[in-house]
């Protein structure tokens, strides 16, 4: 018989307490709690296509994109999850307009608050295309036992004290980071826990990988457009040409770059001028996890977590993943501007 430990989220959160001297456990409840939502969606997930849960639900979300049911349905139970663990005040989501505010006297004396993206690509769940859910927590601003309010949602992303993401695929995976490295536990359906599977997660500093919507390519900027033509390049060298890989759910392409090193690109072009995707509860989260792993990101113009965002919904240009590519894609966008 194998001699092993099986290290669980659970056992993993708690051998971490000493690292936040500031908290009192009521951190690692809150990421218990996060992984306790995750395996309900995963659940939902699994029955995608046997129940009715696939498929639009009829209804337009703040951004314009019609809903998906399992959007809803995702929504709900990582709100409801938060709520219920006492240490959160207030949820920002991809769904709502506004921040929702726990307004009991239990939460309301919670010390974080949490923006999330509840299911990230939910528009391939009906093809059975990899999902995911992205996080990120903070430090609540205002006072305990106050009401927050829209400033302590709208955070520099260096603020955060942790963030991570569920990826929903051929296994299910949570990845987060409290700033002290990155650490990926899969959940193993025979027990209903996270494992612990990929401890201290390094992400190459080179890599042979680009994920970019090239369909898009006609109205990309002509830095990219560069940048995307020296990929394609054969350089023995360099490795290149690179390989071109793109799900179209931020998730998987992030996590399969994440962990074989590559990049991921989403410019800003003609007919999305400041980008696509959310700085607070999209980009942010992703960069965090790939500066903790050895990575890069950026706007093209500086630091993403650096940026101080002016509304919830606000969108970037984002350009992440292995340090060396991310670099020299700058490059290309100082030298074409």
């Amino acid at each position: 018989m194998n001699n092993y430990k099986i290290t669980t989220l659970n056992d993993f959160i708690i051998l971490k307490q000493k690292d936040f001297p500031y908290a009192k456990g009521e951190l690692s409840s809150l990421l218990s709690h996060i992984g306790t939502a995750a395996k309900m969606v995963n659940k939902k997930i699994n029955k995608a296509g046997l129940v009715d849960i696939i498929g639009s639900s009829g209804e337009v979300n703040v951004q314009g994109e019609n809903q998906q049911k399992l959007d809803v349905y995702a929504d709900e139970m990582f709100i409801g999850s938060l709520l219920s663990s006492g240490e959160c005040c207030g949820v920002a989501t991809e769904e709502n307009e506004n921040e929702i505010v726990f307004s009991d006297s239990f939460a309301s004396k919670g010390k974080y608050i949490v923006c999330i993206d509840p299911l990230d690509g939910s528009s391939n769940i009906d093809f059975n295309v990899s999902v995911g859910t992205i996080f990120s927590i903070y430090r609540r601003l205002t006072q305990r036992g106050e009401k927050v309010n829209n400033e302590d949602f709208l955070q520099k992303g260096s603020q955060q004290v942790a963030a991570g993401y569920i990826i929903y695929g051929s296994s299910t995976m949570l990845v987060y980071s409290t700033g002290y490295g990155v650490n990926g536990f899969t959940l193993d359906p025979s027990i209903g826990e996270f494992c612990l599977s990929h401890p201290d997660i390094k992400t190459p500093e080179d890599g042979s990988i680009y994920s970019v919507n090239e369909g898009n390519y006609v109205h990309f900027p002509e830095g990219i457009k560069k940048y995307i033509k020296y990929c394609q390049e054969l350089d023995k060298e360099s490795s290149r040409p690179y390989t071109s890989r793109y799900v179209g759910s931020l998730v998987s392409d992030f996590h399969r770059n994440l962990l074989k090193g590559g990049i991921f690109l989403y410019p800003e072009n003609r007919t999305a001028p400041k980008g696509k995707l959310r700085l607070v509860y999209e980009c942010n989260p992703i960069a965090f996890i790939a500066l903790q792993a050895g990575g890069e990101a950026s706007d093209g113009n500086c630091s993403l977590l650096e940026i101080t965002p002016q509304s919830l919904h606000q969108r970037s240009p984002f350009y992440v993943g292995s340090k060396n590519m991310v670099r020299k894609l700058q490059e290309f966008l100082h030298l074409n501007r």
